[in-house]
Parts: structure tokens; sequence; C-alpha cells
């Protein structure tokens, strides 16, 4: 088949992640596979070199930005009409709510046969301006029906589209969002060497948090509780792995605090040392407000951690309450510590959390599970086969 592929932005996050294992994966079964994507601002750091390295065909669309701006987007628009017709693919599958929206509408301009979009997270909550949310929520509803088949990272994103209205239930079908599981199960470092590497002892009880140091992501909830926690438990330390808007306002409250040196912050890592630092923590929390599938949940269930998130959107869909994590009450702080308090308190109980979550995580996040539903999906559209509605492959 010929894929082509749409994405705002290629920064280091889990939808872009998703993406490029989506396209190395369809490029390895021998499809012709074409990314097209604008340019990575911002300072989470950038994928487009992992994907110029892969031997797929990667275009950078300038006129592409994460903001609304109705100048360029209709040049955007424009040129994905143009290109979808050059290069006549049989799908074109969008990624997040900029590309989505106007990708999708390309490829329907252009006469696409098959359009895919991946719901990696609702654009329609993803602000705090009602105004914002109900626009996206409208160009969500205009440009379902232009669409084949939705994929959502999680069943909660079906059922939170279909209730604000978007699409038809046969339009849908949960995919769990892919990784390579393989440096999480062997790190390419072993976890006592990254450790020292941080300036973590071997005693330390080391809390870990992998997002962008951003709004809606938690680590103010987890800065709040760090005094109480540090205070019941000598030994505990917090590494968090990311960068973003919001770092240098956090270090200085940590200052505040007196607890600049019970965190250490990585900055931007390339995705390889992900793993690594992952073993390299004792349990893993994600207390982010907005998720379609925090893919760092997954990712601290391979590498043999228990996780602590909030039950929001798909994220209860990553595990196994009571038996390889817990998802607390959304936004609950006081249900949050207790969660990770009593993590911290029994060695035993994390090691048992850390076994089940791996082999749970493995049976639903492998790259190749993903990729090999993707391919079915895409069959099954082309061949003009209806979705039952809810499937999940």
């Amino acid at each position: 088949m010929k894929i082509v592929h749409v994405i705002t932005r290629l920064i280091v996050g889990g939808a872009q992640e998703n993406t490029l294992i989506s396209c190395e994966g369809q490029h390895d079964r021998g499809h012709e596979v074409t990314l097209i994507t604008g340019p990575p601002m911002g300072p989470e750091g950038s994928l487009l070199e992992r994907a110029n390295s892969y031997g797929y065909r990667v275009e950078v669309l300038d006129s592409m930005r994460r903001a609304i701006l109705p100048g360029r987007d209709y040049v955007t628009y424009r040129t994905l009409v143009r290109r979808f017709r050059e290069l006549k693919p049989d799908v074109v599958h969008t990624h997040s709510s900029k590309a989505g929206i106007i990708g999708r509408w390309a490829a329907a301009q252009a006469g696409v046969p098959v359009i895919v979009h991946t719901i990696h997270g609702l654009a329609f909550t993803a602000s705090t301006s009602t105004l914002v949310n109900g626009f996206y929520k409208l160009m969500e509803r205009w440009t379902a029906p232009r669409t084949t088949r939705i994929v959502c990272v999680a069943d909660a994103m079906r059922e939170q589209s279909l209730a604000a209205g978007i699409g038809r239930p046969e339009q849908y079908v949960t995919v769990y969002s892919g990784m390579e599981t393989k440096p999480f199960l062997d790190p390419p470092v072993a976890r006592a060497e990254v450790r020292r590497q941080l300036g973590l002892r071997e005693n330390d009880i080391v809390i870990g948090a992998i997002a962008r140091l951003f709004y809606l992501k938690g680590h103010d909830d987890l800065l709040e509780l760090a005094p109480e926690l540090r205070r019941r438990f000598a030994d505990v330390r917090f590494l968090w792995v990311g960068d973003g808007l919001l770092r240098e306002q956090f270090e200085e409250r940590m200052k505040q605090m007196g607890l600049r040196e019970r965190f250490v912050l990585t900055g931007v890592v390339p995705p390889g040392r992900i793993p690594e630092l992952t073993g390299a923590m004792d349990i893993l929390v994600h207390p982010s407000r907005r998720e379609g599938l925090a893919r760092a949940l997954p990712q601290g269930s391979l590498a043999g951690k228990p996780v602590v998130t909030y039950d929001v959107d798909g994220n209860r869909e990553a595990l196994i309450e009571g038996k390889t994590g817990f998802a607390v009450p959304a936004f609950d702080k006081q249900r949050l510590a207790a969660a990770i308090e009593k993590l911290l308190a029994d060695p035993a109980l994390r090691q048992r959390m850390g076994e089940a979550g791996r082999e749970f995580a493995l049976s639903r996040f492998d790259a190749q599970v993903m990729v090999q539903a993707l391919e079915r999906i895409y069959q099954q559209a082309r061949s003009l086969s209806p979705s039952p509605s809810g499937l999940r492959l």
C-alpha cells in the first residue's frame, strides 16, 4: 500500500513516538510510507532526525503549526491537497488535532479512498478555554464524516467522543499504542550504573515521572506532596524525565521548599534513554490531568515498576487496579499520596506489582501488535468491510 501519515509536529512525545513506530513498522513490511509533519518547534526536543534516518519519505511542511493560524492553515490545506494528488495514497492516516482536521479535509478533497485518524488525546478537552474547546468539538463533528476509521488509543476516547456527538459507533476501533518492548526488558545500561550517573544512592527509593514540564501534566501536584513524603520517608528521591516551559518555575519552587537536592531533572533525553531511566526508578507516577492513554504507564510496567496515576481518560486501561498499580480518583491528591506511600512502605508489594505489570504490558502494548492491527484496519477499510462498533484490535 501507499500510506501517508500526517502529524502536526515531531517533538518528543507519546503521539509522535506512536506515529514513528507505525511508519517504521509499515516500512519494514514493504509499504510505501510518507510522513508529512510541521517543524518540530518547542523545548521538548525533536524526533525529526529519527524519522529521517529510517528510510521512508519524510516531508516538513513549514506552514503547519500547532496554534490556530487561519492564513498558514489554509496554505497547509492547499499544500496537502496537492501532495495527496501527487502521491496518490491508498491510505492517509492523520495524528494530533491540527493535522487531524486539516489533513482529513485535504484527503477527502484529493479523493483519497481510505482516511484514518488516531485520537491520541481529545482536542476538545485540551484547553482551559471553553471557547477553544467548543471550537475543536465543532470541527471534530464536521470532520468525522470524512473519516473512514477513527482509531482510539483507549476505549475511553471512543466513549467520550461519541458522547460529544462526534462520528458514528461503527467508525471507531481501539488500538493500544505500541512501543518497542525489548529495551525495557533488558536496558542497554544497568540500573546500578544509571543510578550512579544520576547521583542516586543504592538505598534511595525513587519516584519517577516521564512527561513534559508543562501545564496539566501534574508535576505541581507532586511538588505539593513532596515535603510530606520526604518527612515520612527519609530515602525518597524524585526523578523527572523531560523538559518544558515550566522547568525554571518548578526549580524555583523546589528551592523555596528546601528540596532541590531531592529532585533529579534530566532535561530533554533521546527516546532511547527512556528504558534505562525508567529502570532506575522504583515507582512511576503520572498525575496528568489530560491524556489519551499515557505511554509512561506501560513504559513503567515494562520496566517492572508499579504505576500510580489519576483515573482520567484512558489511563485506567494501562493497568490492572490493585495488581499492577493504582488509578486514583481524578485530582484527589490525598488518594494519590496514599497510593504512593503504600508503595514506598512495602518493597515486596512494589516487586509483585512490577512483575505483574510487565506481563500485562507485554500482552497489550507491543509495537508489532499495534502495527498488525493498523494493517488489518487499512485492509478492512479498503475492501469496504465495515468494522463492528467498538471493535478492539
